[in-house]
């Protein structure tokens, strides 16, 4: 039963403590739309989306207002393109039409973005997954919702360092193609390891050839909820600690819980899962950074961030899962730089760098997200910085990422400008020290002797 006392709590969540549902993603199988004629693809990808997701948004907002929970974006994730146009797509240019052909699928439902411009290459590329990989800089300079990702290992497969290699070009090329608007093109492309096949979060959203034809999956986030309740345990032991964050995950959870069941009723698409991330936003007290803060570090960066976050991140999925059966995605604690003001400050005074993130990444649910860099960096370090991030998703059998937008035309100490829910950032210093002979080996890093389980 639900009493008085819970409902006034979870208003307060809202009103005061900016609770929200991050998202709610119908994933859609673009398999059946597959053929050898490049037109009648792109004709089947536009139909099948239209009709399957018409209704999302209008769902979404008469949930926002019937319970009063903010539903912040309503999105789509697709199977991933270079498996849809396969047979259909010669060269970069006709993948680059699937792009636009996506856009034009956002535009008409309303959804802020679209996901699953994607490749799954964790142990080698075919001919259609390199031409995709070669489109994202058309592809993205030449769309407004479209995000792209790239799966470039796993911890059974070893990591593919052609693909890396290629991405590290590709992230570079992206960002000179967008760079009339601070290389925002990059924000919208990011690359993996272990990526998810369910996960409801931009840019790495697609929809796996695992999941059925259609799917609600919905991710909440509550920094600011996780926030409040920690300031009312100041000084207590960790065992207090940890069980005020896992009630609390619990109850963001149940939020979420609410507003999947309520939209797949409503829009007869099956539930898929849950993600129960806390995904902060620049808003003042929405920040992963003030949570790491208020557990006792002077600032995030400071000696014990990662030991602070690695338990913020456990006790987060112990309160989730017992709040809903079906818990998937990413699910943890992210730490997009832009996107989180403390982090912001953290960077701008000199107390947090790309090692010590780095270094998070290995306790926390993505990895270096949404990083500012110098326009003039190497494609070759980018790619090792890839790989860096991969590795580590690999040996530590965890889902670890990419996202770094360097800045054509900016350096060191510059701040730069991404607008809405991707916010701003200082342009962070970047080891200047050649990894190009590492990268430039071809191949692939084998997988590390304990993912042999069969």
């Amino acid at each position: 039963m639900i009493n008085i006392f819970e409902v006034n709590e979870t208003n307060k969540m809202i009103e005061q403590e900016k609770l929200d549902v991050r998202t709610i993603t119908i994933g859609i199988s673009l398999l059946d739309c597959c053929d050898s004629d490049l037109n009648r693809v792109n004709e089947n990808i536009y139909n099948k989306i239209t009709t399957i997701a018409k209704d999302l948004v209008k769902t979404g907002q008469e949930i926002e207002h019937e319970y009063g929970i903010p539903i912040v974006n309503k999105r789509i994730s697709v199977t991933p393109i270079s498996l849809v146009g396969a047979s259909c797509c010669k060269t970069s240019d006709d993948f680059v039409t699937i792009a636009q052909t996506l856009d034009r699928c956002a535009k008409t439902v309303g959804v802020n973005f679209i996901g699953g411009y994607s490749a799954l290459c964790s142990k080698g590329m075919t001919t259609a997954e390199e031409l995709l990989i070669r489109s994202i800089p058309k592809a993205l300079a030449t769309t407004d919702r479209v995000c792209s990702s790239i799966n470039v290992g796993s911890t059974k497969t070893g990591l593919d360092m052609d693909a890396i290699r290629l991405m590290g070009e590709m992230v570079v090329a992206t960002a000179e193609a967008t760079k009339e608007n601070d290389s925002l093109g990059c924000a919208k492309l990011v690359v993996f390891c272990n990526a998810p096949d369910d996960n409801p979060f931009m840019a790495g959203a697609f929809h796996g050839v695992t999941e059925g034809d259609a799917i609600i999956n919905v991710g909440v986030s509550g920094p600011g909820v996780v926030k409040s309740a920690l300031e009312r345990c100041r000084g207590e032991n960790f065992e207090v600690l940890c069980e005020t964050i896992k009630k609390t995950a619990f109850k963001i959870t149940r939020v979420g819980q609410l507003v999947a069941q309520e939209a797949s009723k409503r829009l007869g698409i099956p539930f898929g899962i849950i993600d129960l991330s806390l995904a902060p936003t620049p808003a003042v007290g929405d920040s992963v950074a003030e949570i790491l803060e208020e557990i006792g570090l002077e600032s995030v960066g400071a000696p014990g961030t990662t030991a602070a976050l690695a338990m913020l991140n456990d006790q987060v999925k112990k309160g989730g899962v017992m709040a809903s059966s079906y818990v998937g995605g990413l699910s943890g604690a992210f730490i997009p730089v832009s996107e989180d003001h403390g982090m912001i400050d953290a960077v701008a005074g000199g107390r947090l760098n790309i090692e010590k993130l780095e270094a998070m990444t290995c306790v926390c649910s993505v990895g270096l997200d949404m990083i500012a860099i110098p326009g003039d960096t190497p494609a070759t370090t980018i790619a090792g910085i890839i790989a860096d991030e991969a590795a580590i998703g690999m040996v530590n059998q965890k889902t670890t990422a990419v996202r770094v937008i360097p800045v054509i035309g900016k350096g060191v100490g510059d701040t730069v400008e991404f607008g809405g829910l991707l916010g701003y950032a200082p342009v962070m210093p970047v080891n200047t020290n050649s990894c190009e002979a590492f990268v430039s080996r071809k191949g692939r890093i084998p997988a590390p002797i304990h993912s042999f389980k069969n």
